[in-house]
């Protein structure tokens, strides 16, 4: 152990677990937010209480199978830590009682791989029905087990402010970050480690940013161009905005669209970071704002990351997969196809849509856009294949972009580019 076990820090965990479980909000948030309120809290000791609640929330279902019935957040975090993380009863024994003494001895001995599939894989069985659907059985084993990993921390550099990424990997190693280029992206550089980045004087200045190689891919999928004019359907907190900004030169005009007045704010400093002067931030109200309409057949490029139900994230988000339900992944559905037939009334002729998620359901993707197209005939799909391989991005995805973190080592995300006649 990199830190002092102690009865105070178990007392930690189990008070965050407890409040993530009962919490909407992303996983990393409420970790945060906790952190915050207690700054007494060292670094090796935030270190070992977040990685011991997010081992939690990744193995729940197979942890609850060790806990005797008992569903509380201090026997599932036990379980954790002496099934998952190799903690031993001498370790632990400060924190024990006699009856967890003689339960967590038959956690211990529980036959995981005798559990059935879908509590050994750690999905709910409504999720797990869905994947096997499409998957067989050996990759779904795979694909769950890439979910329950951490995500790497994945850089974008930003050609308006850094010479180039050869040149920002010599500067990141220079200064002790082991970081190596990312297979698909031009533009991305991945970490070995997770580190804090916020004072590197290439964040400070613009020359990077944060963002998964899968996403910076959508960028290049939609591959805007100078002097066009562009828009970031649901832009949230700006990460692709600003690589789209970028891929234009900040030439031309480029409308980060969304609800939420507290994302859009999330990319000022980013913003004005990146050297960007092309982009205009527009909170709407719905699909429906008048400020969209005003745009319509106007526009070169549109790119819809939908609003999902986030499945393809969960080593980002572990929590979310106990949280979604089918109900709500047919409602979400619902709205995607409203929100893709909004944002393809912006299409000028010859423009190109392009309609992502980080879903691994086939109702969020493919349903989606099958009846979009049903619907809208005068659009047609544009190979993905194509579209990257002009760029010189070597992946093997055929008419449709998906991404899946077993096979390409990034979130999940699917995307197909439509372009109207």
């Amino acid at each position: 152990m990199s830190v002092r076990f102690t009865p105070a820090l178990f007392q930690h965990a189990q008070t965050l677990l407890s409040g993530l479980l009962r919490s909407d909000s992303p996983a990393d948030r409420v970790v945060a937010d906790y952190f915050r309120e207690h700054r007494e809290l060292g670094h090796g000791d935030r270190g070992f209480v977040a990685e011991a609640v997010f081992t939690v929330l990744r193995h729940k279902r197979s942890l609850a199978a060790r806990c005797a019935g008992e569903l509380t957040s201090r026997r599932l975090l036990l379980a954790a830590l002496a099934c998952l993380q190799g903690m031993n009863r001498r370790q632990l024994d400060a924190v024990l009682s006699e009856a967890e003494r003689h339960w967590l001895a038959h956690a211990k001995a529980v036959q995981v791989n005798e559990l059935p599939a879908a509590v050994r894989l750690d999905l709910p069985d409504w999720l797990y029905e869905s994947l096997q659907a499409r998957f067989a059985d050996d990759e779904l084993a795979q694909l769950a087990t890439a979910l329950k990993q951490p995500a790497p921390l994945d850089l974008r550099i930003n050609p308006l402010k850094a010479a180039g990424r050869q040149e920002v990997l010599a500067r990141l190693q220079a200064d002790g970050l082991a970081a190596e280029a990312c297979r698909y992206s031009p533009l991305g550089i991945r970490l070995a480690r997770k580190t804090v980045l916020g004072n590197h004087p290439l964040f400070t200045d613009g020359g990077i940013e944060v963002q998964d190689e899968g996403s910076q891919l959508l960028g290049f999928l939609l591959q805007p161009r100078r002097g066009e004019m562009v828009v970031d359907f649901c832009a949230g907190a700006g990460g692709k905005t600003l690589l789209l900004g970028a891929l234009m030169r900040s030439q031309g005009r480029l409308y980060a669209f969304d609800v939420a007045e507290r994302r859009l704010a999330r990319l000022k400093p980013r913003l004005a970071r990146s050297g960007l002067s092309n982009v205009h931030p527009v909170r709407i109200e719905s699909e429906r704002d008048i400020k969209i309409r005003r745009l319509a057949g106007k526009v070169d490029r549109v790119l819809v990351d939908a609003p999902c139900s986030g499945l393809g994230t969960l080593r980002r988000n572990p929590a979310l997969k106990w949280r979604q339900t089918p109900a709500g992944i047919a409602d979400m559905s619902v709205r995607q196809g409203a929100i893709l037939a909004a944002a393809a009334s912006l299409i000028k002729k010859g423009g190109r849509l392009v309609y992502a998620t980080c879903s691994l359901l086939d109702a969020e993707n493919e349903a989606v856009v099958d009846a979009f197209l049903a619907q809208h005939p005068q659009f047609v799909v544009c190979p993905a294949q194509e579209i990257l391989d002009r760029q010189d991005i070597a992946i093997d995805c055929g008419d449709h972009l998906r991404l899946l973190p077993h096979r390409h080592a990034t979130d999940a995300f699917y995307a197909v580019a439509m372009e109207r006649k």
